[in-house]
């Protein structure tokens, strides 16, 4: 069995929350697996697979997500690596595809990479934790919207091991 970092670009947690759901379901499988902010990460001796999760705000990734493939291309290159992207908020199909649309853009940036599983999870919204410029009139008017579907995300996860060549 191999170890797997789940590492996660977010702004308000959301996305953070999805990450240590995955390593923990993960763990039940058996494999050793840790979820760290993307900033945090240093180095990736000693995994032998990656997952990555950023927030889709405005349908744009989080630039740390960005920035982590960025500084461990070399390293990546030679892992598997499955994405997830958090994000849409209102529940409907059309959201959730130009969700997906824009998590393959993103992608298509780090045209080196190719991911072993991709997908994407409804995403959380908070009005009263928003700050500037989120915290405008539209985004108030919203109300509080959890889209996150955490039994989507055990399934998802539970695809992984043989995916990431973990199981």
């Amino acid at each position: 069995m191999g170890s797997v970092l789940v590492v996660y670009a977010t702004k308000y947690g959301s996305t953070g929350e999805v990450a240590e759901a995955i390593a923990a379901r993960l763990r039940t499988h058996g494999i050793e697996s840790t979820a760290v902010p993307a900033r945090q990460v240093k180095d990736l001796a000693g995994y032998s697979a990656v997952v990555l999760g950023t927030a889709l705000y405005f349908f744009h990734w989080r630039g740390e997500a960005h920035r982590f493939l960025k500084r461990n291309r070399e390293s990546l290159a030679s892992l598997p690596v499955a994405v997830f992207g958090l994000g849409p908020i209102e529940d409907t199909p059309e959201h959730f595809t130009g969700a997906r649309e824009h998590l393959d853009k993103g992608l298509a940036k780090h045209a080196w990479l190719r991911p072993v599983a991709v997908t994407v999870f409804g995403g959380k919204v908070e009005p009263s934790a928003l700050r500037f410029p989120d915290n405008n009139p539209v985004m108030r008017a919203i109300g509080p919207v959890d889209l996150r579907d955490f039994d989507a995300v055990d399934a998802w996860a539970d695809s992984l091991p043989p995916a990431l060549g973990v199981a």
